[in-house]
């Protein structure tokens, strides 16, 4: 028995469910960790699916200017209350995006933002690079698909792996923060300087 509250209690820390929530992942999982908190994210992940068409008009700007004074980026996150947008988990997810922006230095927020002759510009040039390679037309032009697609996660903040834990990206760190605040988040915008 306690061991079960121990678990519940732990779990509830990690995820940010509630209580009974959690207990009820715990017992469809069979008391198996690991599996209540897959069945957790899971439910989380929809939630935060429903919650992504609601307005965001609250929320705040995060500064985070980097040890050696060289880097300084200013991050927009928005969530739809002014409550939430003061509690602990929003303003350490704000700085989280702020951190991995200059880090990371993405070129926009998500893939639809790539302006359009930059992409082209790096068509261009995957489709030289695999001319090069002698392979069949249909064999090239997967090449440069494969290599538009891998270069766009790379530039989108959204789609880059988080800088502090590389097997979440930042929208699964945006999805998670939609799950602990019970809101709709955004990130909006974001500037970055470096000397």
């Amino acid at each position: 028995m306690a061991s079960d509250i121990q678990k519940i209690k732990q779990l509830r820390e990690e995820t940010g469910a509630g209580m009974m929530d959690v207990k009820r992942a715990i017992e469809e999982a069979g008391g198996d960790t690991e599996g209540a908190r897959k069945l957790l994210r899971e439910r989380g992940q929809a939630q935060a699916q429903k919650k992504s068409g609601r307005a965001t008009n609250e929320g705040l700007i995060e500064a985070y200017i980097h040890f050696n004074g060289r880097v300084g980026v200013m991050v927009e996150v928005d969530c739809e209350t002014d409550f939430v947008a003061r509690t602990p988990e929003f303003k350490e997810f704000a700085r989280n995006v702020a951190l991995h922006v200059a880090s990371m230095n993405p070129l926009c927020v998500s893939p639809e933002d790539i302006p359009q002759d930059a992409m082209e510009e790096e068509r261009s040039i995957a489709e030289k690079q695999a001319s090069e390679m002698g392979k069949p037309e249909n064999i090239t032009r997967q090449i440069v698909d494969g290599r538009i697609n891998k270069w766009v996660a790379e530039q989108a903040l959204v789609t880059q792996p988080f800088v502090k834990d590389p097997d979440k990206t930042v929208g699964d760190l945006l999805q998670d923060a939609i799950q602990k605040v019970g809101e709709n988040v955004v990130i909006r915008r974001f500037v970055r300087y470096e000397l």
